[in-house]
């Protein structure tokens, strides 16, 4: 496929991850049905009775519902939701195109492959060796890998982190779209990913600005490696995933999910309506697109391209419950000592997501409050996860789309439903039209 550098940049922020980054930015759509709705948590709460409080619950538990279900019909294909306040039960909700039960009946518990949302646990991982003075933030990466990183003698391990290193992205190189697609299986290990990594499109020096690139925690998922002795997988079980108990979550080495596990379908528009997303991006040739079964109303079924390519930049897989403990406990400070959870928040411009970003870790403003967190984006899945300041209150929004959502009306429904499950867990009432423009 031949696609200019600059559009290559552009696909890139545009097509696979802009609308999961910016997907809680200012200007979401509306959700609520008028300005004068009340949600949870509306008002100070006083004169509210026992079953008037229940009553509000269960409507934002409903709209909730509705929205998903929209979603889905609209091109989501698949939603699921969960919504921890901190004060009760959490609100667990599946929904589905009609079309997909066939193939898959999806529930809340289901596995579902979280993306770019692994790059806040690597970030863990370093931030954990820094604590131990394995590691220093400071380090120039061509000092933990000599020769590897075009530039890694003015490149720091926190330059690394909160993607200032001035490094491009090898998503779009011609060496790599086919094995991102599916169209040419290969497996990729993280210096062959380095190798073929560009420079920023314009160029950038490094800590001139932030640039989003998988390829900074490539290289350190070799740096935590080399200072640590273990493999990331090895890292990521005796850090992670054993003393938080995610039993459902793991670091794909491979296409596979595990036998007796239910996993989310994922699913990515085929050629034809792929080539129509993305006209005005990027001209596709016919017949360039995902590979993968064909299934009803021009979609591809993803299930099978391996993402273990994405490594510590976005290689787990995991579910809704799982991810949401690993959140509040970082954000709680059960993971990181302060010092090293005030550097993680640290924050810089994020001018392509337009918010902020820190160290492995976005830091987003919604209609409602300020929420922490990341989003994550392979063929076939995308997800956003986020908790308050205190890690108390933590809410997941998993489609089983990623391209799907670009579509104008689904990134609508999409947004509208993100907005709305986000106000939910911060205890506060969606805002109408106006408010939310």
């Amino acid at each position: 496929m031949s696609v200019t550098t600059s559009s290559r940049r552009r696909i890139l922020r545009g097509a696979l991850t802009v609308a999961l980054v910016t997907g809680m930015a200012g200007g979401l759509a509306a959700c609520s049905d008028s300005d004068d709705d009340e949600g949870p948590g509306s008002g100070s709460g006083k004169g509210k009775g026992k079953v008037s409080a229940e009553r509000d619950a269960a409507a934002a538990d409903k709209q909730l519902g509705d929205l998903a279900q929209k979603a889905a019909d609209g091109g989501s294909v698949g939603v699921i939701v969960r919504v921890d306040d901190g004060s009760g039960k959490p609100v667990e909700i599946a929904r589905q195109a009609g079309w997909t039960e066939s193939d898959h009946r999806i529930a809340p518990g289901d596995q579902f492959r979280v993306g770019s949302n692994t790059k806040t646990v690597t970030a863990t991982l370093v931030l954990q060796l820094v604590a131990q003075h394995k590691i220093g933030l400071n380090d120039p990466v061509e000092k933990w890998l000599p020769g590897t990183v075009k530039g890694g003698k003015d490149i720091t391990v926190r330059m690394l982190l909160n993607h200032t290193s001035g490094l491009g992205d090898f998503l779009l190189t011609p060496q790599f779209l086919p094995s991102l697609t599916g169209q040419k299986p290969r497996t990729w290990q993280p210096k062959e990913l380095l190798a073929i990594t560009p420079r920023q499109d314009p160029p950038a020096a490094p800590g001139e600005k932030h640039s989003y690139s998988n390829a900074n925690y490539s290289a350190l998922q070799l740096i935590v490696e080399k200072a640590s002795g273990k493999k990331l997988g090895e890292l990521i079980e005796q850090k992670i995933l054993k003393p938080l108990k995610m039993k459902d979550s793991f670091l794909a080495e491979n296409a596979d999910w595990p036998s007796g596990k239910q996993h989310v379908t994922g699913y990515e528009p085929d050629s034809e309506r792929l080539r129509q997303l993305l006209a005005g991006t990027v001209d596709l040739p016919e017949g360039v697109g995902f590979a993968g079964p064909e299934r009803p109303k021009g979609n591809v079924d993803t299930d099978a391209i391996d993402p273990s390519w994405a490594g510590a930049a976005g290689g787990m897989v995991s579910t809704a419950q799982d991810w949401e403990r690993f959140q509040t406990a970082l954000m709680s400070g059960k993971l990181l000592p302060e010092a090293q959870m005030k550097q993680m928040r640290t924050t810089v411009a994020a001018s392509e997501e337009g918010e902020a970003y820190g160290l492995g870790l976005m830091k987003v403003d919604t209609p409602c409050g300020t929420v922490w967190g990341h989003t994550g984006g392979l063929p076939g899945y995308s997800s956003e996860f986020y908790t308050d300041e205190s890690g108390s209150r933590s809410v997941a929004v998993l489609t089983s789309t990623n391209f799907g959502i670009k579509e104008k009306s689904a990134a609508v429904s999409d947004k509208a439903l993100v907005n709305a499950a986000a106000c939910t867990m911060l205890g506060k009432p969606a805002p109408s039209g106006d408010k939310a423009k």
